[in-house]
């Protein structure tokens, strides 16, 4: 019974498929000859024939078959020819994409808004914003953000006071380093920030706490006499 009714479905399909494929052939031979019908030295064809065969190309898979005006390469460089010139006039069009463009006075006003409010965020200045009637996103608020012009004083005062006590000033680091022996080394390293020196560098594999407060203690800026 199965086979039956798969052998039918078939049958209906290759039926459907026939008469379908029989329409378009007629179809297509009744536009060649409306083109062959104007008596011309050479048949003229215009731009709705050639628009008929680039759509029955997509359609129909025998078109090759039916074709007898032009070659079947005419027809592909037909449909290359109008989707080029498809994609060339979208590339014409003037129409705005990708983000909105923010005017000079509103990138002011974000600089401003930074300068003058050191601790509010980008959801508080897209909020104000927003209701002063502004239309942005709060990401496109936080990209101005970001290149808003900072004021020069803190990053002067913070480099003058390491001018000033680099002397006092020293850098620690823990880290650890992998061996060749799959182990695993615990590093404790102090540098002096005027001249890099190296104060201190232990090594072990089983640090503990004692051992941490030891080698912090054992030798820092704070434990030398000031230079004279």
């Amino acid at each position: 019974m199965l086979c039956l009714l798969r052998l039918l479905v078939v049958l209906f399909i290759r039926v459907f498929r026939s008469h379908r494929d029989l329409l378009l052939e007629n179809l297509a031979l009744r536009q060649q000859l409306d083109v062959l019908k104007p008596r011309y030295p050479r048949p003229q064809v215009s731009t709705s024939d050639k628009l008929f065969w680039v759509i029955l190309r997509r359609l129909w898979p025998e078109w090759k078959h039916a074709l007898i005006l032009v070659q079947p390469e005419t027809v592909v460089r037909w449909h290359r020819a109008g989707f080029k010139l498809y994609w060339t006039w979208l590339s014409r069009r003037r129409v705005r994409a990708g983000r909105k463009y923010v005017s000079k006075e509103l990138r002011e006003l974000i600089f401003r808004m930074v300068a003058e409010n050191s601790t509010w965020g980008a959801p508080r200045i897209h909020g104000e914003l927003k209701m002063l009637g502004f239309d942005l996103s709060e990401r496109t608020v936080l990209r101005w953000m970001r290149r808003a012009p900072r004021s020069p004083e803190p990053a002067k005062r913070w480099a003058a006071f390491l001018s000033n006590h680099r002397g006092a000033i020293a850098a620690m680091d823990f880290f650890t380093v992998p061996t060749l022996t799959f182990g695993v080394l615990y590093c404790f390293f102090v540098i002096a920030h005027d001249r890099r020196r190296i104060l201190q560098c232990q090594v072990t594999s089983h640090p503990t706490s004692a051992w941490v407060i030891s080698s912090c203690a054992r030798r820092s800026p704070m434990t030398r006499p000031p230079a004279t």
